[in-house]
């Protein structure tokens, strides 16, 4: 991998002894509660290789926990995430998965609020900086970094066209983009990496267009 800034390197403002077990972790939750839209009311985690096995030593629990309060990864909170996640009314459950997962500091996180669940696979891969594998069970790929919104939709002819036409209309330049889909004219997402972050009008917009069915904006570039 190419490291695409110093903080890649030295990583980011933290709290916690590990960028890639601590700070890496936060964001990891912060992702995951972006993407469930509200505050979690269940939690389960699975972990797998390296954070499975010092996932308590490392404080790894603690800053998946701090992620999904929204906590940013220099909180002072984050040492008493779990005890805030109680007064949040949040439940958390670990499972220790099989093998290293996609990379061997994974986890995927499982979330319920609300009517809403959402579900993600991603891991830390050092300095702070993230990898997301998987959003909702689509194999669609984001690193966090920059401003993303998440489209589910059906797999039609001109959705994308339709989509990029009203970024491209907003002045909002598209830094990277991927898709998948269930099967041919099934379910798919979209998701789209901006250079910067889109107005709440553009999103409900988007939400407006034939055959979409969802958009989510995953913006960790705001403090929380």
């Amino acid at each position: 991998m190419r490291f695409k800034n110093v903080f890649s390197i030295i990583g980011p403002s933290m709290v916690g002894p590990s960028s890639s077990h601590t700070a890496g972790a936060v964001r990891i939750g912060r992702v995951a509660r972006k993407l469930l839209g509200c505050q979690p009311e269940k939690a389960q985690m699975t972990l797998f290789g390296s954070f499975a096995e010092t996932y308590w030593g490392h404080g790894t629990d603690l800053a998946l926990t701090a992620g999904l309060l929204n906590f940013d990864t220099d909180d002072e909170r984050i040492p008493e995430a779990d005890l805030e996640a109680e007064k949040a009314g949040m439940v958390t459950e670990w499972v220790q998965g099989k093998g290293n997962g996609p990379h061997p500091n994974s986890v995927k996180i499982s979330l319920w609020g609300g009517d809403r669940k959402a579900e993600i696979v991603a891991a830390s891969i050092g300095g702070g900086t993230i990898a997301v594998y998987s959003l909702n069970g689509f194999d669609v790929q984001i690193t966090g970094e920059y401003p993303t919104i998440a489209v589910t939709h059906s797999d039609r002819q001109g959705v994308l066209a339709s989509l990029t036409s009203l970024l491209s209309r907003e002045g909002i330049n598209i830094g990277y983009m991927d898709v998948d889909r269930k099967g041919r004219s099934e379910a798919a997402m979209t998701v789209f990496e901006l250079d910067s972050a889109p107005e709440g009008s553009l999103i409900e917009e988007m939400l407006k267009l034939p055959h979409v069915l969802e958009v989510t904006l995953i913006d960790l570039t705001q403090r929380s």
